[in-house]
């Protein structure tokens, strides 16, 4: 039985969990788990009195953490919410302790599926599930870059006219301020785009990709329904076994970092092997020194 189960039920838990019941037809069963156990119970009719327009008959209800115990995957949605003027690493220390519980009880469950991280900062709180599971490092994985790459492929397919499937540029690095965009390797269709699009454009789309959630949490509070989209799309590389390849938090030197990974049944199967120019080399070694001085700083 393909069951997911969601620990959350603030915007981004109920963003995918709605996306999901009305993406994938290979879901038996969604399972919300909140603190809040009448907001897990609301959320679980409101989703599920639309199940008669849903692409398949999925069951959608409340539940607790023994539910985890025959779980395919536990999403990891609960903690506080980047605030405007916040960094995602303002959120460190207050969402780790809420993550450590989370581990905890998920264990205790006996689950033995895959961890999928979506608390910010997601590649430290997806190292501190690995940390406090004990798993295997590819059965625990963060959203990393994943929507931080979907708004690149979106900003450049407005700009260029091409459909962003047909767009093969990432956004790696710390799902943070340090992330930057491999421009070096970056193609539309088979074209590198620095042939297509200027410099001056390619900085100024990196720099509103890096401002994009700054600018969605000024308009409304929050981000919610992008984020809740790329967990979709990893759900359905994992269950489907899709072999995808995705940006996600993934495990390089003891860290957890986004980098384009191979998603399959197993979880991780593969860090994939990128060339970096000297300038994206220097990127990328501070945003690991980033998270890594985060990880040490971090209060027990």
């Amino acid at each position: 039985m393909n069951k997911v189960v969601v620990i959350g039920c603030g915007n981004v838990g109920i963003a995918y969990s709605y996306a999901l019941l009305n993406q994938n037809n290979n879901i038996d069963e969604i399972v919300l788990i909140d603190k809040n156990t009448q907001k897990a119970l609301g959320n679980a009719l409101d989703l599920s009195h639309g199940s008669s327009f849903a692409p398949s008959k999925t069951i959608v209800k409340a539940g607790e953490y023994s539910d985890c115990k025959n779980a395919k995957i536990v999403v990891i949605a609960a903690g506080d919410n980047q605030k405007n003027g916040e960094t995602r690493l303002n959120l460190i220390n207050k969402n780790s302790k809420i993550v450590k519980e989370i581990v905890k009880n998920v264990i205790d469950s006996g689950f033995k599926g895959i961890f999928l991280v979506a608390t910010n900062p997601v590649d430290i709180m997806t190292y501190i599930t690995r940390k406090y599971s004990n798993f295997p490092s590819n059965k625990v994985i963060g959203t990393g870059t994943t929507l931080d790459t979907s708004r690149l492929r979106f900003l450049l397919s407005k700009k260029i006219g091409i459909n962003p499937k047909n767009i093969h540029a990432y956004v790696v690095g710390e799902h943070g301020d340090s992330e930057f965009v491999l421009w070096s390797s970056a193609e539309v269709g088979v074209i590198p785009i620095k042939k297509i699009v200027s410099s001056n454009d390619l900085n100024i789309i990196e720099n509103e990709v890096k401002s994009a959630a700054y600018n969605i949490i000024k308009y409304k509070g929050e981000t919610s329904y992008g984020i809740g989209m790329c967990l979709v799309g990893i759900t359905d590389s994992i269950l489907s076994d899709e072999e995808t390849v995705l940006t996600v938090s993934s495990p390089v030197e003891d860290i957890y970092i986004g980098m384009p990974a191979v998603i399959n049944k197993d979880g991780i199967k593969g860090v994939m092997r990128i060339n970096l120019n000297d300038e994206e080399l220097k990127k990328l070694e501070n945003s690991k020194k980033i998270i890594k001085d985060a990880i040490k700083n971090m209060e027990d």
